[in-house]
């Protein structure tokens, strides 16, 4: 029974692991510097932009530390380091896309057309500058980048290393030292012509999160 394990659960079993570490260390870190930081985790889903090449919807989970580096009388200014793992299903509309030069492109056609299930792995680092409004709300904008890796190859991205860059919108409402969080974002996954396919994925998402200050 143990030897057919499945790999992509292995996997995911690996990537929580290594969240439940990931937080670990935040909660050490943090209680040096309580005031300045955060821990957070958040849900979110979205889909592609409407085209007629390909179908892509994903949705996802984080893990989050936030770091204030700065506050003014207006703004905040916050680093955001977080851990990712994403859920995606693809499908090849656009039977034209894999061009005939490309090898063997009658069978990646056939091969590209089915439904396939794309799992992501990531770590981005961004930064967040926040407007108060008021003593419990405010609003914000984010932008972050960061490696990941695919475990499946598209017609539009190699299976391996890539980049998934975010630029989100935010609000987020404070209760005692919770603060809960709305974040709709586009984002673009690409590996940077790192490999053999390099379209990549564009979606658009919505996030719904909380963060703790210890």
């Amino acid at each position: 029974m143990f030897a057919s394990a499945n790999p992509k659960r292995i996997m995911i079993q690996k990537q929580i692991f290594f969240i439940a570490v990931l937080l670990a260390v935040f909660q050490l870190q943090a209680q040096e510097k309580s005031s300045n930081y955060r821990l957070g985790l958040s849900y979110g889903f979205g889909s592609e932009f409407s085209n007629t090449d390909y179908t892509f919807e994903n949705h996802f989970y984080k893990a989050q530390l936030y770091y204030k580096i700065k506050e003014t009388k207006n703004f905040e200014y916050e680093v955001l380091i977080q851990s990712e793992i994403n859920f995606g299903k693809h499908q090849l509309l656009n039977y034209y896309f894999v061009k005939p030069e490309k090898p063997d492109f009658e069978q990646k056609r056939i091969e590209y057309t089915k439904m396939k299930e794309v799992m992501e792995y990531v770590l981005n680092i961004g930064f967040v500058v926040r407007k108060p409004i008021g003593k419990m709300c405010s609003i914000y904008i984010l932008g972050s980048v960061g490696p990941l890796i695919t475990d499946t190859e598209t017609e539009r991205m190699s299976k391996g290393f890539a980049f998934a860059d975010v630029l989100a919108v935010g609000f987020t409402a404070s209760y005692h030292k919770f603060q809960f969080d709305l974040r709709p974002s586009l984002r673009h996954v690409s590996n940077a012509g790192l490999g053999s396919s390099n379209a990549g994925y564009n979606t658009k998402n919505i996030e719904f999160g909380i963060s703790y200050q210890p």
